[in-house]
């Protein structure tokens, strides 16, 4: 009996990724690909070293790893309050001296930098730490959580800032964070209907979801639910794509990129 071919598939372990392969976990996409849970950086390193035909890689990415690339019409994006991606500061903004930065970032670390000397004009010693916040702020005036961490967090920090709020109100453009890429030779635009099919099945399995990964972060189902409806897009429309082109132009002025090139998708 002939063995099935699975494509391998890096994946991000944090909730806002789960409509995306809710069809490849509960679809009809189910069995078809090898599903690799990590954080968002791994996920990178993961097609950067051709272990995986794609990954959902930090938008950043695209642009540090030779050929690869982008699935059209999807990403996760968001077109205001992000609620995942959050600067917990014990001062003022503009008294930051030192921020930690979770090390599972990438995208949301040159977002940070960009926001930081662009639009707030600030010097700022930037460190890497593992995402727990409490010695996170132990050590630095500021901590940047991303994903579940700073999704089920309920603790009290005197400020909190929204990096997805602060973009727009800076730019007036949504901010993609994540994208499906692949090198160019993966032929990744063969995936495009199953991906396509597997996050419209998790977008209609939003109740689904939520009651499932409600009680894994403490939160209720009706703020999964939201948190997956309201400050989450899935899509890579022509505004969000405006934002992500944006983002590149200004990381490579301030050279958190060596330069920058236009998509090239699949």
């Amino acid at each position: 009996m002939a063995t099935i071919q699975t494509h391998k598939v890096s994946v991000v372990q944090y909730l806002n990724t789960v409509p995306l392969i809710w069809g490849m976990l509960q679809g009809g996409q189910k069995g078809k690909y090898d599903l690799e849970f990590t954080i968002p950086a791994v996920c990178a390193d993961a097609v950067r070293r051709r272990e995986v035909d794609i990954g959902i890689i930090p938008s950043i990415e695209y642009q540090r790893i030779e050929r690869l690339q982008i699935l059209p019409g999807l990403s996760i994006a968001s077109k205001g309050e992000v609620k995942s991606v959050l600067l917990y500061s014990k001062v003022p903004v503009k008294e930051i001296k030192t921020i930690a930065v979770d090390n599972s970032s990438r995208t949301s670390a040159a977002l940070l930098t960009i926001l930081i000397r662009k639009f707030y004009a600030q010097t700022v010693n930037f460190m890497p730490a593992a995402p727990k916040l409490e010695d996170m702020l132990a050590s630095a005036d500021a901590a940047l959580v991303i994903g579940d961490p700073a999704l089920a967090y309920h603790g009290q920090i005197p400020r909190v800032y929204d990096l997805a709020v602060e973009w727009k109100k800076f730019t007036g453009l949504p901010f993609v964070f994540a994208v499906w890429a692949g090198r160019e030779d993966a032929q990744i635009g063969r995936f495009r209907k199953d991906f396509e099919a597997s996050r419209d099945y998790g977008c209609a399995h939003i109740d689904e979801i939520a009651r499932e990964y409600a009680p894994k972060l403490n939160m209720q189902p009706e703020e999964v639910k939201v948190y997956l409806t309201e400050n989450i897009d899935y899509s890579l429309d022509e505004e969000n794509l405006r934002g992500l082109r944006l983002f590149y132009r200004l990381a490579a002025e301030l050279n958190i990129l060596s330069g920058e090139r236009d998509i090239s998708f699949a």
